[in-house]
């Protein structure tokens, strides 16, 4: 079964209309997750946790789709059967 791992991350925007963070290194890194499901949770947890600072932005990062299924695995990736 293929693993669908998600990245919850956020911070405070330099302006509400963009997507450029004010500083990289406050990034809040949430945490990855096995599915959308419970990525979609923290997400909205930590949405709503900062909801009165309209510069806080909180994203879903779908890292299952930053890897090439179609490329053969490295040695040092677990495979599984």
């Amino acid at each position: 079964m293929t693993q669908r791992l998600h990245l919850v991350f956020g911070g405070e925007l330099t302006d509400p209309t963009t997507n450029t963070f004010r500083n990289v290194d406050d990034i809040h890194i949430v945490g990855i997750f096995p599915n959308y499901a419970t990525a979609y949770n923290a997400w909205k947890a930590e949405a709503q946790r900062t909801v009165d600072n309209a510069h806080m932005r909180y994203y879903i990062a779908h890292l299952h789709r930053l890897r090439d299924e179609e490329a053969p695995a490295s040695p040092t990736e677990e495979l599984g059967t």
